[in-house]
């Protein structure tokens, strides 16, 4: 588990840079807190951060949960190739919006993996466990 606990970190670190970037996008482009909109180039950097927001919701309980009921190996190396999906989500979205989809099906994927995964382990675990189908 130990291998989980350090991509968990690793992708909670990755989103705070994230938070940063956003920051000094505000006072690159002018656009003062609390607006959400500015010139395209602030609106793309403040979207990678809350698009990772909206994704970690999802990845970090598939992990944990992947990890407890199937393979934290795995978890590990799923969870990896999300942090690396959402590096690459980021440099493409920076750059314009259309060069954000392989980073974002790289760390989608293994999101929908980990979710699945772990769903179908649970009610294995479940059925198992209510003494349904040995």
């Amino acid at each position: 588990m130990e291998l989980v606990y350090f991509v968990t970190a690793l992708a909670l670190i990755q989103f705070f840079a994230f938070g940063i970037a956003v920051g000094q996008a505000r006072r690159t482009y002018d656009v003062p807190a609390p607006a959400m909109s500015g010139p395209p180039e602030f609106e793309r950097v403040q979207r990678v951060q809350m698009n990772t927001l909206e994704q970690l919701v999802m990845f970090v309980p598939s992990l944990w949960m992947f990890a407890h009921l199937v393979s934290a190996i795995w978890a590990a190396g799923l969870g990896l190739v999300f942090i690396v999906g959402r590096a690459l989500y980021s440099s493409g979205y920076r750059k314009a919006a259309n060069k954000r989809g392989l980073g974002f099906a790289l760390s989608a994927l293994p999101v929908l993996v980990l979710m699945i995964g772990s769903l179908i382990a649970a009610g294995v675990a479940a059925w198992r466990s209510a003494g349904i189908g040995g």
